[in-house]
């Protein structure tokens, strides 16, 4: 099997080991293609192993022998799947690999913003701590996050495990799913409530007609203005210049997010200048323990499919 891995770059800095993948085929490693070269670059591959690159129906046309697209990812709107449908292409993802790394990095987020870590750091850093009369200074806000209320938006596995490490630190948790789970040990809230209750709110929902925008100008004003949102599910679930008047008119406290709506985040984006907005480089899915997870599900779901018998088909 000819087997065409794109987007290398995004997944290693030559720290993870691809010999799972390797063992299934011949594989050639490509680091991200611009679109206009895809097709080319595809060529004749029978597999198709991508991160974020798009995969057309255009494309899909014009390599033929595509039997199967992997994705280094549980998201998949970069691809067509009525087209793959169209082509008989098997397109699977990849659940589950990022959920602890996930959840580190919304609790990574949220108590930046409670304890104004990154502020003392560079205060210390500037001489501040020096230069002080008293032992300790404390001109950044700092707040506990145990009895506050924690609004998961999305229950799946991820939200489920959000919400154990809230349990751990003493928070409240409320849920907003569109599917009623069983046995939820937390209260279920409609989408209206879960914006207007939440001392922090979470993102953990794919991005869908449905989520598209979910936050707005009309969720975000029924949150209270001490409030915080943590986004790291996909971009587009926030109307972005909405979100950064709402940061710099002091209509919510303060935001952490790992996803934009445009991956690299663009410098006219206004969030860049936001007030009280924590933003990181769509890292939350990105611990080495992870990506190597990810890399090994990539080859089992490849090697599935090979057996015939195809797991976490998307298509």
């Amino acid at each position: 099997m000819k087997i065409s891995l794109f987007d290398k770059c995004t997944l290693t800095v030559g720290d993870v080991d691809f010999s799972a993948i390797e063992a299934l085929g011949d594989v050639t490693f490509h680091d991200i293609v611009p679109p206009k070269d895809l097709a080319e670059t595809i060529g004749d591959a029978d597999i198709v192993l991508v991160n974020k690159a798009v995969l057309t129906g255009e494309i899909f046309a014009q390599c033929k022998n595509i039997k199967y697209v992997g994705l280094f990812a549980t998201g998949y709107n970069n691809i067509d799947l009525e087209a793959a449908r169209r082509h008989g292409i098997t397109v699977c993802n990849a659940p589950g690999y990022s959920t602890d790394s996930v959840t580190q990095h919304v609790f990574a987020l949220l108590l930046q913003i409670a304890g104004s870590i990154g502020q003392y750091d560079r205060s210390v850093h500037n001489g501040d701590w020096v230069r002080s009369l008293a032992f300790s200074y404390f001109p950044y806000p700092i707040t506990e996050i145990k009895d506050k209320t924690l609004g998961i938006f999305g229950y799946g596995s991820i939200g489920k495990s959000v919400a154990k490490a809230a349990d751990a630190f003493g928070m409240k948790v409320i849920v907003c799913t569109r599917t009623k789970p069983e046995n939820c040990p937390y209260e279920l809230v409609s989408k209206e409530e879960l914006f207007a209750r939440s001392d922090y709110l979470t993102i953990h929902s794919p991005l869908t007609p449905q989520t598209k925008e979910l936050v707005n100008k009309d969720t975000l004003a029924l949150m209270k203005p001490t409030a915080v949102l943590i986004n790291t599910s996909r971009g587009g679930v926030v109307n972005e210049p909405e979100l950064a008047d709402a940061l710099n008119s002091g209509k919510i406290a303060a935001a952490g997010l790992d996803v934009l709506t445009v991956e690299p985040m663009k410098a006219d984006n206004p969030l860049l200048s936001a007030k009280n907005c924590v933003i990181t480089p769509h890292t939350a899915w990105a611990s080495k323990e992870a990506r190597q997870r990810l890399i090994g599900l990539v080859a089992s779901n490849m090697k599935a499919f090979l057996d015939g018998k195809p797991v976490n088909v998307v298509s």
